[in-house]
């Protein structure tokens, strides 16, 4: 009797017990006990001032070994860890403690985090269990699990409420993304009010990411006093989304720091007043005036805008004309600062990158965990944020006031 290609086992079928692991695995994995030991005796070695067996002065004595069990990227494995007494400065001895392996350390950082992203994802516990189990043997179970959401959580936490005092920082951008979560046992979108800074040295960094329950004005106020809070200083330049909570709230702080609004953010309103015939019309006719080569042609391109639209359709002329002065603030800065003040794609960019990351995960778990995640893409180094274009000047104060007539 034959039998059904569907239903049959192979034995080396690649979910069939050891077929998760080849010899290449095998051997690679053998030889990391040896490599781990290598890096731990060449640290003591240079504690002590001399390598093992040899003669000569040194620092301290060795005695003996122990044994550790350590969880990396390349599975479980046990180490001897080489013990030693360093000479102190005041004649008394001191326990030597490896900095490659540091004490009680039973995993990996790599681990770790591959632990942590999978449980932030919106996986519970059984199953990072069952997922990551053939890969280190098992040695993954739900107490590693918790063990390591709980650093992970405690490492939000302090970051979360870091001083920022020290910081230098001249910018702000910021705006909010809408996410999915799960709140009650049901899906709410919520939004994520998100904080970017940019230091004097051009570097952008994260300040803050809250979920405040929507955008309005006492939800950014919240996000703003709580930065205040912990030391920021007032910066030098404001770039935002438009959004009219967020305005107020900025208005009624800081009404006196320059504030440009999103020239990407106003392209997709005055698109959204017209019929989708008039779309590429107007985006031309936007893209000439926004990205003119000075405040002269900007301010001739923007009465030409007026005036043909006014009569064209008129709604996407009243929509320009609601922007005002904020639509053009870019212009107080040096030119070389034009395309990195004109939007805020810097946290578009990121919103598209977290949007990425969680799209087989329809619904979050919980907000906290959207923030969190938000939060570990970047302090894990999966996503790096380069400095901003024309960093250069940003030691330059903006002119007093723009060039624009708005009169049309």
């Amino acid at each position: 009797m034959e039998t059904s290609s569907t239903t049959a086992t192979s034995p080396d079928a690649l979910f069939a017990g050891e077929g998760w692991f080849d010899p290449i695995e095998a051997g690679l994995r053998d030889r990391v006990r040896g490599f781990i030991e290598t890096m731990l005796e060449e640290e003591l070695a240079a504690a002590l001032g001399r390598g093992r067996y040899e003669r000569g002065q040194s620092k301290g004595h060795r005695h003996g070994k122990r044994e550790r069990q350590l969880l990396g990227s390349f599975g479980p494995a046990t180490v001897s860890v080489p013990r030693a007494r360093l000479a102190a400065a005041d004649g008394t001895t001191q326990e030597w403690r490896s900095a490659t392996l540091p004490r009680y350390a039973r995993m990996t950082r790599q681990v770790e985090a591959l632990i942590a992203s999978t449980y932030l994802a919106g996986t519970n516990t059984r199953r990072v269990k069952r997922a990551l189990g053939a890969l280190f043997k098992g040695a993954v179970g739900k107490d590693v699990v918790s063990r390591t959401w709980r650093r992970v959580k405690a490492d939000w936490e302090a970051w979360d409420r870091r001083s920022l005092a020290d910081d230098d920082i001249v910018r702000l951008i910021l705006d909010g993304t809408v996410v999915r979560v799960r709140l009650d046992r049901k899906a709410t979108s919520i939004s994520l009010l998100v904080v970017l800074g940019i230091r004097g040295d051009g570097q952008k960094v994260l300040l803050s990411v809250r979920n405040m329950g929507g955008e309005s004005e006492a939800a950014w106020r919240g996000v703003l006093d709580d930065l205040i809070a912990r030391g920021l200083r007032t910066p030098a330049f404001l770039i935002i989304d438009g959004a009219a909570g967020l305005e107020r709230a900025l208005a009624a702080l800081w009404p006196d720091v320059p504030t440009q609004r999103c020239t990407v953010h106003k392209h997709r309103n005055l698109l959204a007043h017209a019929p989708e015939k008039l779309h590429d019309e107007i985006t031309a006719d936007y893209t000439d005036m926004i990205y003119a080569d000075n405040a002269n042609e900007i301010e001739k391109c923007r009465r030409a805008f007026l005036r043909k639209w006014r009569l064209k359709c008129r709604a996407v002329a009243d929509s320009l004309e609601e922007a005002g002065n904020r639509l053009f603030t870019f212009i107080r800065l040096p030119p070389c600062q034009w395309k990195s003040a004109r939007t805020t794609n810097a946290i578009e960019r990121l919103h598209e990158e977290f949007k990425r990351r969680i799209k087989t995960q329809t619904v979050l778990p919980s907000a906290e965990t959207a923030a969190m995640l938000f939060w570990a893409l970047l302090a894990s180094g999966q996503i790096r944020m380069r400095k901003v274009d024309g960093w250069l000047s940003l030691a330059e104060k903006p002119t007093e006031q723009t060039t624009i007539d708005l009169a049309a």
